[in-house]
């Protein structure tokens, strides 16, 4: 049996949690391959909301068992707090002691880092990830497997700091005191001791059992440490190839890959979007679509589809299908607009450029619709509603398999 693959196709924020928690009801295994605490989804359930960070989204399938994978920097702090939502977590959640810890001298460096850089920062979420990832490469990095060590891994951390007391003066972070940082990480040891385990080798006995395995990622393919809008991009590789190293397992045991895309646009923080819109459409899409961050509480930049960029990000993770959701937050607008191509330096393109903050966006206008919302079937949706579909498909070049018509998990629309 071969692992299916759901990864974002634009700047993250795609609405992948739905997609996973509603199809997580028919696999066994949901696995996280990569990113941390920055990264939110939510999920609507009966009326309910759940914001998940690091918890695998098929934790609302109570058969399901949920694995943090090697490639995700883990927060001991946010787990713990988000473990404390669900009841009976045993033997449902595991967490890699490959994962790296993300602890809270890295969301000190993230924001000092981010403070010296003035007008030129990034944007990130402060949380921490992007030390927490500089760590790992660098080989400096601690791992959750060590937490079963407090007293070593204080140690460790301590050895840490004053090997690099130059550049925690610099960004005036002070060194811990050794009794509290071991406190701290023994009071980490005693809540998350039962979920740590080695999930490389259960991933792979799932496999071999012909277990159904889901995967999920966070963030979208346009943050993509390599082929993301650097360097306004996350820490980790989010296209579909890093979910093979981000749990230890072969691309040939990679089966179907989703790619989720919303019915617009949006982006977090700062960098280049062609498609941005700035006026009162943008406006209503981020009203009506409540744009506002799972994790940071900011406000998304919203604009239309960039179907260019979904076509390439398509191509980098071997899409076999796009899930199109929020199609519901369109309704109601007179013209819809599709980025068809890029006008790049005076040249019309029709690929997606290293230098996105030199294109703009070519516009193809459609007819608007009144409202999609509970459609459940594809002959239920309005006319203009279903040629919009077909001129994504017709310009990515892949089959809209999955429609979202609103938050709620059962308005879905599967096209067999």
């Amino acid at each position: 049996m071969k692992a299916d693959l759901i990864v974002g196709i634009q700047w993250g924020d795609e609405g992948k949690g739905k997609m996973v928690d509603m199809l997580a009801q028919n696999y066994d295994m949901v696995c996280r391959s990569q990113g941390g605490h920055n990264a939110g989804h939510t999920i609507w359930v009966d009326g309910v909301r759940y914001a998940l960070h690091l918890i695998p989204s098929g934790v609302l399938n109570p058969n399901a068992v949920n694995v943090i994978g090697n490639g995700v920097v883990l927060s001991p702090e946010s787990i713990i707090k988000e473990m404390e939502q669900f009841e009976n977590l045993e033997g449902r959640l595991f967490i890699s002691d490959k994962a790296h810890l993300n602890l809270p001298y890295h969301a000190q460096i993230d924001q000092a880092k981010e403070k010296l850089k003035g007008d030129k920062a990034i944007g990130t979420t402060g949380k921490g990830i992007g030390p927490a990832y500089a760590e790992k490469i660098a080989r400096s990095g601690f791992r959750v497997g060590e937490l079963l060590n407090p007293n070593k891994l204080a140690t460790d951390i301590i050895e840490f700091f004053e090997q690099n007391r130059a550049i925690f003066d610099v960004l005036e972070i002070a060194t811990p005191s050794k009794d509290e940082l071991e406190a701290l990480l023994n009071s980490y040891k005693e809540k998350l001791a039962p979920f740590i385990a080695n999930t490389t080798n259960m991933v792979w006995k799932a496999l071999d059992e012909n277990k159904k395995i889901l995967l999920e990622g966070a963030q979208g393919t346009l943050l993509d440490i390599d082929h993301g809008t650097y360097p306004y991009v996350t820490s980790s590789s989010t296209v579909s190839a890093g979910a093979c190293t981000g749990l230890g397992i072969a691309p040939k045991d990679i089966g179907i890959v989703t790619g989720i895309v919303k019915a617009y646009t949006t982006r977090v923080g700062n960098g280049p979007f062609p498609s941005e819109d700035f006026g009162k459409d943008g406006d209503t899409m981020a009203d009506v679509g409540k744009e506002v961050g799972t994790t940071t509480g900011r406000r998304r930049r919203c604009g239309w589809f960039d179907a260019v960029a979904v076509k390439h990000a398509s191509r980098l993770n071997g899409c076999d299908q796009l899930s199109l959701m929020k199609l519901d937050v369109l309704d109601g607008f007179p013209k819809i607009k599709i980025c068809v191509a890029y006008d790049y330096n005076g040249e019309r393109i029709d690929y997606m450029p290293t230098d996105l903050e030199n294109a703009k966006a070519i516009y193809e206008e459609i007819d608007g619709w009144d409202s999609v919302v509970g459609c459940r079937e594809f002959d239920a949706l309005p006319a203009n509603a279903k040629k919009y579909i077909e001129k994504i498909e017709e310009l990515t070049g892949v089959k809209v398999g999955i429609v979202s018509t609103s938050p709620e998990r059962a308005d879905t629309i599967i096209r067999g």
